[in-house]
């Protein structure tokens, strides 16, 4: 396992392809910093006696002791540990990790490309390709982003009907020594901090589309391979330093006739498989959330109760009913995803087939309830500023400027009139609004507010997920028995 140190070094070196702003940077520029401080917590907890037995796990292809964000679920135990890691690293932050898309397409990647090489028209040895690339990843402890969603063009097409077949990426050529491929991801996290980058389907796929039923890894700095970088950072401050020096990245990941060898290729064709790669990716980033959302509520009502003591309005009944339903909200999601790890299996969902066996035997989660969990934390979030508003009052959004409380003619008179609560320094009272208004005011906030709401699948993603899945029929038959009706006619 590598050290913070370690990880940064292997940036240094490197090649350029970061695009910002008209120009180009290096992946230690200042602007990647923050992300940058987040990403090394996940290195940092591995050391940290009070926390590495919650985050490392032991390779099941190696027997080592690896990063758990570089695991395989082997069982419920994995799930539930991967969800607490989760939910314990994003309390230091208060923001998201930032590294469980590796974890997530790794695990999903893990059983598509098994099932995926039984077919007798694989075009490479899909799994054997994976374990290759698997074990590097977990040896060397290699950051790894996701880039599943394609741009999608005209919203109402298909892949195969899009006047440009580039809104999604896609193979151009077969080679006897690998594959072009062509096509923009957007909204990759992270992918400007990471070593390499796994690429899966969007979506569901069918006959005709063959083409976009695809999953390959590459370095991030690989050639062919271009990023746009959109940074999410906090604005600096001189004299009331923060906690932690947050910051997120995402990237537009460009595929421009980009060579992937055949080795680095773990699907090609199979649209069947495809379908399920895009929903396992997602099935398994829904389960991340369920420990980071309801982290992230740990955060927010912590944010709620200390605005109402500030405020001297911690004892209102109106506070309390508001601090309560952000508490039922986070405990609810995190207890889906627990439920979720708990009822998990080596099986997956398929229309018109139901729950079957699917991959070598590691665990997928109960997609019901990662789908529950995911969906009810992520409709709430704008819900959860409201709140943070209702507290707060309009304070924050007139807040004065860093250097205008610093200045010897205004300090000490905004400090005599800032000052709400007589028990707590002014200073302390200061710090508080300031990360106040970084959550929820910032231009940061806005951007984290989508992606709360829209990331690992927005939540019509989610209710469609549950309703096709869920098993209505045995409800109904609830219904018949006690209202006397005749039963279902079963089918064979």
């Amino acid at each position: 396992m590598r050290t913070r140190a370690q990880y940064i070094e292997g940036l240094s070196k490197m090649n350029r392809n970061l695009y910002f702003n008209g120009g180009m940077i290096d992946r230690l520029d200042p602007l990647q910093e923050g992300a940058l401080n987040v990403m090394g917590l996940t290195f940092d907890a591995v050391w940290d006696p009070a926390s590495k037995d919650l985050c490392t796990a032991t390779s099941h292809i190696t027997g080592e002791t690896i990063n758990r964000f570089n695991h395989i679920h082997q069982n419920a135990d994995d799930l539930h540990k991967k969800q607490d890691m989760t939910r314990f690293l994003v309390n230091k932050v208060g923001q998201c990790i930032q590294r469980c898309m590796g974890i997530d397409a790794s695990n999903a990647i893990h059983a598509v490309s098994f099932e995926a090489q039984k077919s007798p028209k694989a075009k490479t040895a899909y799994h054997d390709n994976w374990l290759k690339w698997l074990e590097r990843f977990q040896r060397e402890d290699l950051v790894v982003s996701c880039a599943q969603t394609d741009v999608k063009g005209e919203r109402l097409k298909r892949p195969a009907e899009q006047d440009d077949p580039d809104m999604y990426v896609h193979v151009v050529e077969e080679r006897s020594d690998g594959i072009v491929v062509r096509g923009c991801k957007v909204h990759i996290s992270e992918a400007s901090i990471s070593d390499e980058i796994l690429v899966v389907p969007n979506r569901a796929l069918q006959k005709g589309e063959e083409d976009y039923a695809l999953a390959f890894a590459v370095p991030s700095d690989y050639e062919g391979v271009k990023q746009i970088v959109h940074f999410h950072n906090y604005r600096k401050r001189d004299t009331y330093p923060r906690g932690i020096e947050y910051g997120y990245t995402d990237s537009y990941v460009i595929f421009d006739d980009c060579f992937i060898p055949w080795e680095r290729v773990f699907l090609c064709g199979e649209t069947q498989h495809g379908g399920v790669a895009a929903l396992l990716f997602a099935l398994f980033h829904r389960h991340s959330y369920s420990g980071c959302k309801p982290a992230m509520l740990d955060y927010v009502i912590g944010m709620g109760a200390l605005a109402a003591e500030i405020n001297g309005i911690e004892k209102t009944p109106h506070v309390r009913e508001l601090l309560s339903k952000l508490i039922m909200t986070g405990e609810l999601g995190y207890a889906a995803g627990y439920t979720s790890s708990a009822l998990s299996k080596p099986e997956v969902y398929m229309p018109g087939l139901g729950v079957v066996p699917y991959g070598p035997g590691s665990y997928i989660p109960n997609s019901i309830y990662a789908n529950v969990g995911r969906c009810l934390t992520g409709e709430a979030v704008f819900h959860e500023q409201e709140i943070l508003c209702n507290i707060a009052g309009g304070m924050p959004a007139t807040f004065p400027y860093e250097n205008d409380l610093t200045n010897p003619e205004l300090k000490n008179l905004l400090e005599k009139y800032l000052n709400r609560n007589p028990k707590m320094p002014i200073e302390e009272q200061i710090k508080f609004w300031m990360n106040f208004i970084d959550f929820g005011l910032s231009g940061s906030a806005g951007a984290t507010l989508y992606g709360a709401y829209h990331g690992g699948g927005s939540p019509i993603m989610e209710q469609i997920a549950i309703t096709s899945q869920y098993d209505m029929e045995s409800k109904k038959d609830i219904v018949r028995a006690i209202a006397g009706m005749k039963p279902r006619v079963k089918k064979k």
